[in-house]
């Protein structure tokens, strides 16, 4: 890569300083500017690696890999592999600044989420492309550049993890760079921390964390994930939610059944579930399960203050995503952000299209997800979710039911807990930790940043604070409209460059 001479770095300081433009930023900027080129060539090669993390292999390559890139920097990289060590290790480094006050862990993680490679539109989910615009907007597939040519911010890298959350990886790790590159020093320890099963559970993060507590010691962790806000106003937020996932299972007779002979008489489970599921809300979309939302943890008044001084983008995210009507869970999006919710993952009984046929299918099931806020436990949570099953009527359990099983009980509903899950996790805003990380993010950003205190998607802060007694703040890049879990799944190159210079700013906090 491209070195900046240290006369031009002299000179950006001086101007910045005249006037009033922040010095790293514009330092960081001006890096990255001569070596996007590089930088592409770079991601695309993190991004290239299958990164589900039930594949052992390629998890096992990304975790290689990573160490490779953290010890050509001089990171002193190691795996920290869980108990079980064929489960995905974390990746540590650490750069030790001399005389900093403070350590921060900068956490990430380079696991994807599992997706067909079919339901992908002109491209593969490992096989990334450079497309003009987003899908939505008519964009349209361009060869990656040559070096020298110029690129353009609003290009899109479409592949698995590139907002979520290689992203991430990618923007801390060149952060790092851009600082060295710079002459910029550090003003803390820096910590790296890239796990490699967020999006399976984190199901070993726990283990990790308390065989490596001495190792892990900081002031605090910062994660890089999710999107900034829908205004693609940068922000800085405080919480999230927890989450955890329940696979349900309704039967009717013990063979597929031919609809003709049999309708009117045999009962269909796909029905069954169908109004199992409708039992759980009422028609404004709220949960009306037995004690949902009794130990929700209410929200402070800076908090209910932050929320309130936030953008409101309810009208135009219905125009963007085509909905004529929300579920009526609070008075706007940030807010319903702060209460439980119930979501149908998945719903599967017999065929449709080309392979439909006049059938009475023998099962129903589906999947659900769980996501918590502060007060709920995702233990507790469930067995709200469980009892409201009974409450209708069903016999619950957690295997397949016996003939005898079948015979007496006219509702059977098999309930499995999923691996995995967590709690909701939040730090307060007025922390010295916080107002610094806020004040950072506002220097690399030319309008004012949101702040709030909950994030809509989960991350395993709840298992970090548990075993580190640490504070925990997100500072998320990607662009909103990103596809994270989905098909085509997607980051805006401005994103990804403002994430670069935000937590350049970040390794620089001011004490």
């Amino acid at each position: 890569m491209k070195r900046l001479s240290l006369t031009f770095i002299l000179t950006i300081l001086f101007v910045c300083h005249s006037f009033g433009i922040d010095a790293t930023v514009t330092a960081v900027r001006e890096y990255r500017r001569a070596n996007e080129f590089q930088f592409l060539q770079d991601f695309i090669k993190l991004l290239s690696i299958p990164n589900v993390a039930s594949d052992r292999e390629n998890i096992r390559r990304n975790a290689d890999y990573l160490m490779g890139l953290m010890k050509e920097r001089g990171l002193k990289p190691q795996l920290l592999p869980p108990l079980d060590e064929a489960n995905p290790p974390a990746v540590y480094g650490e750069w030790i600044t001399p005389n900093a006050k403070q350590t921060i862990v900068f956490y990430a993680h380079y696991d994807g989420q599992p997706t067909d490679p079919k339901q992908w539109t002109g491209s593969e989910p490992w096989s990334p492309v450079l497309r003009s615009a987003s899908l939505e907007k008519g964009g349209q597939t361009i060869p990656f550049p040559k070096s020298g040519e110029t690129i353009n911010p609003e290009w899109r890298i479409y592949g698995r993890s590139a907002s979520d959350d290689k992203g991430g990886v990618f923007a801390i790790l060149k952060a790092f760079d851009a600082l060295r590159a710079s002459k910029i020093q550090p003003t803390v320890n820096i910590k790296f921390f890239f796990e490699g099963e967020e999006e399976a559970g984190s199901s070993h993060l726990g283990e990790i964390l308390a065989k490596h507590k001495d190792l892990l010691k900081s002031d605090a962790w910062i994660i890089c994930d999710g999107p900034v806000h829908q205004s693609g106003r940068k922000q800085v937020v405080f919480g999230v939610r927890g989450v955890t996932s329940v696979d349900i299972t309704t039967y009717g007779a013990i063979r597929p059944l031919h609809s003709g002979h049999y309708g009117n008489w045999s009962p269909n489970p796909a029905l069954i579930l169908a109004k199992l599921l409708s039992s759980m809300k009422d028609d404004e979309g709220k949960v009306i399960i037995k004690n949902w939302n009794d130990d929700v943890e209410p929200l402070g008044e800076e908090e209910k203050r932050a929320i309130k001084d936030a953008p409101q983008y309810d009208e135009e995210l219905k125009r963007q995503l085509g909905l004529a009507k929300t579920d009526n869970v609070a008075k706007s999006y940030l807010e319903a952000l702060n209460f439980p919710s119930l979501n149908i993952d998945g719903f599967k009984s017999g065929d449709v299209g080309a392979l439909a046929r006049n059938v009475i299918p023998s099962t129903a099931n589906a999947v659900m997800d769980i996501r918590l806020v502060k007060g709920n436990d995702y233990k507790r949570q469930v067995e709200k979710l469980k009892e409201h099953i009974r409450s209708q009527g069903f016999y619950v359990i957690d295997r397949e039911p016996t003939e005898a099983e079948r015979l007496q009980h006219p509702l059977i509903v098999k309930f499995l807990h999923l691996k995995g899950g967590y709690n909701a996790q939040r730090t307060k805003m007025s922390l010295p930790i916080s107002i610094s990380v806020i004040n950072a993010v506002q220097e690399a950003s030319d309008q004012p940043i949101v702040k709030l205190p909950t994030l809509g998607g989960s991350l395993p802060l709840s298992i970090i604070t548990e075993n580190l007694d640490v504070p925990t703040i997100t500072v998320p890049i990607a662009n909103y409209d990103n596809n994270q879990h989905a098909e085509n799944e997607n980051i805006r190159l401005q994103n990804l460059w403002d994430g670069i210079e935000i937590f350049a700013k970040l390794m620089t906090l001011k004490n």
